[in-house]
């Protein structure tokens, strides 16, 4: 996949493209299935593939207030999207003047002129530009003159999820959220990840016969609720190391800690990971975040996790 980071470097395949726009955030299930459409739309005509997303989310610049977190970083995304078999990404900066840009701008700059689009494929309800006033009825108009169709799209709804609500970035943060790790894999297609770097912590769990990773990740990023759960710790050259998650406040030691932090105690595994990059993958729940009156009855409680964690990973 080839990663196009300003829409006047636009390679204008001699074909043309087929395109799908939108923020992509988790590259979910969801989205993939939009991207399969492009995919056959593009083999049957001829075209390469692309995908148009932003170097942030739009809502962080429109309504910072508000803006989701995110389920995924641009450096995942673009992983995510490459493991798709996308011809091209491109990565639109998005800020203040870009908020402001009417849809019929975008559309001449970013899929005429730079990717030079012979078919779009977007949900029904997508939205573009200054003030959302681009939508699937106004790309059909500019595509009749600039020479592109567009294909409007129901959005996935899953089978083995309660209810016909479709798959989307929104319903899978609320599911993490909410606790239902479980739903939200379901429609990611895969473990929640974070990344973040081993940070030095108060050496709590070591003294307790646990030494854990403490994992600093970004406060954009939306880890799910907290709780003990079954993961895997990702080193950086790629190596998967299954763990015993804590994502809490510490109520057996801390009164009132103003943040969740992320320990991942590393099953069957000694050394040094300070200071190391760190992808960490929410496999499984296990139960919610407790409070003991004595640190002995956490300690047990402790080594009970990492046996459910080796079971629900497969590891006994």
């Amino acid at each position: 996949m080839e990663v196009l980071r300003d829409p006047a470097d636009g390679p204008r395949p001699p074909h043309g493209t087929a395109v799908t726009i939108g923020a992509y955030d988790g590259v979910h299930r969801g989205h993939r299935a939009v991207i399969a459409q492009v995919q056959d739309i593009a083999a049957a005509a001829g075209l390469r593939t692309a995908v148009v997303t932003f170097d942030r989310h739009p809502a962080s610049v429109v309504r910072p207030e508000s803006a989701p977190l995110l389920l995924t970083d641009l450096d995942q995304k673009l992983e995510l999207l490459a493991d798709q078999g996308v011809d091209y990404t491109l990565v639109v900066p998005f800020d203040a003047a870009r908020a402001q840009e009417p849809a019929e701008d975008f559309v001449d700059e970013v899929l005429v002129r730079c990717l030079d689009a012979k078919a779009i494929v977007v949900g029904e309800d997508f939205h573009f530009g200054h003030r959302r006033q681009g939508n699937v009825a106004l790309l059909r108009h500019l595509g009749a003159t600039a020479g592109f169709e567009v294909r409007g799209i129901e959005l996935l709804s899953l089978d083995d999820l309660d209810g016909d609500e479709p798959v989307s970035s929104t319903r899978i943060r609320g599911a993490l959220r909410g606790g239902d790790l479980a739903a939200a894999n379901t429609m990611l297609g895969r473990a929640h990840e974070v990344r973040g770097v081993v940070g030095h912590g108060d050496k709590r769990a070591r003294d307790l016969g646990y030494p854990t990773a403490n994992v600093s990740v970004p406060d954009e990023i939306c880890l799910p609720a907290d709780g003990i759960y079954a993961g895997l710790y990702v080193r950086p050259d790629g190596t998967e190391v299954p763990a015993a998650l804590s994502l809490g406040r510490r109520p057996t030691f801390y009164e009132s800690q103003p943040f969740s932090l992320l320990e991942a105690h590393l099953l069957d595994f000694s050394g040094d990971l300070y200071d190391e990059p760190a992808s960490v993958r929410f496999v499984a729940r296990l139960r919610d975040e407790l409070r003991f009156d004595r640190v002995e009855d956490l300690v047990a409680q402790i080594g009970r996790d990492c046996d459910d964690a080796r079971r629900a990973l497969g590891l006994s």
